[in-house]
């Protein structure tokens, strides 16, 4: 069963990932980048790191591209093999490329723009290895 964090600030949203990827693991909901820096640590020193992270851009506190640097420099930290590492997918509804690119630059695995399309989700994450 893998581990699953959902960062979103957007209850219909976080509801709708939620249903969706319960099938695939244990999800954790959390609704700003604060919380979701926490539950990332706290998982890490439980011992149990999340398989997959969905982070929205646009949250409250600290924003999802802060969030993505903060986890991936913790592992960077930690010396966490590439293949241990979580997997983060990006959600957001913004068109802007640059934020996509910087995303991509600070090691996010993949994208996915809101509204989210099933199809290609379930796309997305057996690319990434998560189903």
């Amino acid at each position: 069963m893998k581990k699953i964090l959902i960062v979103e600030d957007d209850m219909v949203s976080r509801k709708f990932l939620n249903k969706f990827l319960k099938q695939y693991g244990d999800c954790d909901l959390v609704v700003d980048g604060l919380e979701a820096i926490d539950a990332y640590l706290l998982s890490r020193k439980e011992n149990v790191p999340y398989d997959l992270i969905c982070l929205d851009i646009m949250i409250p506190k600290i924003d999802g591209v802060k969030v993505l640097k903060a986890i991936r420099d913790i592992e960077n930290e930690n010396d966490v093999p590439q293949e241990l590492k979580s997997k983060i997918i990006m959600t957001t509804a913004l068109g802007d490329s640059q934020i996509v690119k910087t995303a991509l630059d600070l090691g996010c695995d993949a994208y996915a723009s809101k509204p989210i399309d099933i199809e290609k989700f379930k796309e997305v994450l057996g690319k990434i290895g998560i189903i």
